[in-house]
């Protein structure tokens, strides 16, 4: 069973007298289990539904629409599948305490791994589980395999009962489903040996895998669980050699390079990012592979869009990761629009020194580094540190902290975003 939390007016829902409230609880005689079961299910030019209306009334339903044509409903989201693993690196287990409970939630999902690109190890998963992802072909998945060994991984899982990847990966693939794997690589754990196992099981997969991504471990002040070695250049720099011969060799083989290295990764061994015909498609954007690359991109695409604010003195915030490559971009974008632009670098007060990424910056670290500058016509902070409801990561709400400031600001993804002079409130403000 499913239940409608909105119905869309004029929709085909509405008039079939589906209600916020409605339970949806089987299609052509087939019970409902969640959102998946629907949307598939669903997808016919007719169907019957079987529901339980607000009022406790049951009812069949005959729905008749041409293909495409939405339903006009949204469903309340299901119950998170939490993870049974412990990982030392896990970035739920790196929290401080006193967030507001949903930040805690560890989901380790195959359904929201297909439907939002969430990385899931499928260590939960179960017979049932499996069929269905078969049945629905929910592909491509986006899975932490971190080690195919299975004594690795349940280590690095920290959990004795962790099923044997390599098996649940290969099950999959030859019913035609499809992965985006990342390996979080601990030094000393999943590295060396087990990294060049694990690249080989993946590479056997053949087509399966459409692209592995290797991450470096990042760990907060609060990661309690982490035993392991930090992440330095040196075992950075290692790992770049592995992805490069592992790159080489899929160009060669199968003109795909396949294995790609986190953005952090590069950063930390200090070696310059590969441009952006390197990354493809951009299939782990989300998991920090090729977003540097990507802003820059858009960044010079977007400079021709920009209005003249000569001297408007703009501050740019980002965090320590970030700020050694902010310099060449503030620079054009200086001799787009005039503008003095003022590259500010503000350290994470939350989780500690070691988190340096812009998207990690709270409201309490916005206010430090902008609350006594009266010399700024305007602000541009990122957008990744504000969630859809307008939060920072510390429960600060983004309107208060800007209202709390001397100067109008604007959260932005690329600059261009909030410069361009299409009605928009960052340009009416630096004018």
């Amino acid at each position: 069973m499913v239940r409608v939390t909105h119905v869309e007016p004029g929709s085909v829902a509405e008039s079939l007298g589906i209600l916020a409230g409605t339970e949806l609880l089987s299609v052509n005689d087939r019970q409902l289990e969640d959102f998946l079961d629907w949307e598939f299910l669903t997808a016919e030019e007719s169907f019957v539904v079987s529901l339980r209306q607000p009022d406790g009334e049951t009812a069949d339903r005959t729905v008749h629409r041409e293909v495409g044509i939405p339903l006009g409903i949204e469903l309340a989201p299901p119950t998170v599948r939490r993870c049974a693993n412990r990982c030392e690196f896990c970035f739920i287990e790196g929290l401080p305490k006193g967030l507001r409970k949903g930040l805690y939630i560890r989901d380790d999902d195959y359904r929201l791994s297909f439907a939002y690109g969430n990385f899931a190890t499928l260590s939960n998963v179960k017979e049932r589980d499996i069929a269905r992802i078969l049945e629905y072909r929910l592909s491509p998945l986006y899975v932490s395999v971190h080690a195919t060994p299975w004594e690795a991984r349940k280590v690095l899982l920290n959990n004795p009962r962790v099923p044997n990847i390599i098996e649940q990966l290969t099950r999959l693939a030859d019913g035609g489903i499809q992965f985006h794997c990342q390996m979080v690589i601990v030094p000393g754990l999943n590295d060396g040996e087990v990294l060049e196992q694990s690249l080989t099981d993946l590479w056997n997969l053949e087509q399966a895998v459409l692209s592995v991504a290797l991450v470096p471990v990042g760990v907060t002040q609060f990661s309690h669980l982490y035993t392991g070695k930090p992440m330095d250049a040196e075992n950075s720099k290692r790992l770049l050699d592995a992805v490069h011969r592992w790159e080489a060799r899929g160009l060669a083989e199968r003109d795909d390079r396949w294995v790609f290295g986190s953005d952090e990764l590069y950063l930390l061994a200090g070696v310059d990012l590969p441009d952006i015909e390197h990354y493809g498609e951009f299939a782990q954007i989300e998991n920090g592979v090729g977003a540097v690359t990507s802003l820059r991109a858009r960044v010079r695409d977007g400079l021709s869009q920009l209005p003249r604010l000569d001297g408007k003195h703009i501050g740019v915030v980002t965090g320590v990761s970030m700020a050694p490559l902010m310099p060449e971009l503030l620079d054009e974008l200086h001799e787009a629009t005039g503008a003095r632009f003022e590259l500010i670098t503000a350290e994470n007060s939350l989780f500690g020194p070691t988190t340096t990424t812009a998207g990690l910056l709270v409201g309490a670290d916005i206010r430090r580094v902008l609350n006594d500058r009266h010399d700024l016509d305007l602000a541009l902070i990122p957008a990744e540190c504000i969630n859809d409801n307008g939060l920072f990561l510390d429960e600060e709400q983004f309107l208060a902290v800007r209202e709390s400031l001397p100067m109008p600001v604007f959260p932005s993804y690329d600059f261009i975003d909030a410069l361009v002079p299409e009605g928009d409130a960052a340009v009416r403000s630096a004018a």
